[in-house]
């Protein structure tokens, strides 16, 4: 599995509008409702689902990312929305920097598809160079060649 493999091509947000965390996560869930990835009437649940384990544990990893992540009933197959912050925003990271990229992965609750799919994130995530030109994209065309030359060159 490829990180392209995961994010949908409909769920990338060049621009968070969002300041704080719980905000970014709505923003990421609504993407994925609007692209018809969590079911109908899902997105509400899907929020606060997010935000509790969010809640329990931050998934910000450090060195400006978080990957807030869920297995859920409503998907049948693993689905992700990407975001970049241009001011940063607070996730309690480890490293107690802001995050600037946020990958919000929903997976079915049976199957290995959610380890699958972390693996083709956080592999990416660990390039320094993949998080310095994600942090840097402007717009949807641009992040979307970023994960079409990281699917093709997994180790740059």
């Amino acid at each position: 599995m490829k990180i392209a493999d995961v994010i949908c091509a409909k769920a990338i947000v060049p621009r968070l509008k969002a300041a704080k965390r719980d905000e970014a996560i709505k923003e990421l869930v609504d993407i994925l409702d609007k692209a018809g990835k969590i079911g109908k009437d899902n997105a509400a649940d899907i929020s606060k689902s997010v935000i509790k384990r969010e809640n329990e544990a931050s998934t910000g990893i450090g060195k400006g990312v978080a990957v807030p992540h869920i297995k859920h009933k409503a998907v049948k197959k693993v689905v992700a929305a990407i975001g970049v912050s241009a001011t940063g925003i607070d996730f309690s990271a480890l490293d107690k920097q802001p995050v600037y990229t946020v990958i919000l992965l929903i997976s079915p609750l049976e199957g290995d598809q959610h380890l699958q799919a972390m693996e083709a994130i956080f592999g990416q995530l660990q390039n320094d160079n993949f998080r310095k030109f994600l942090k840097q994209s402007e717009t949807v065309e641009q992040i979307k060649e970023l994960l079409a030359e990281a699917g093709q060159n997994p180790s740059w």
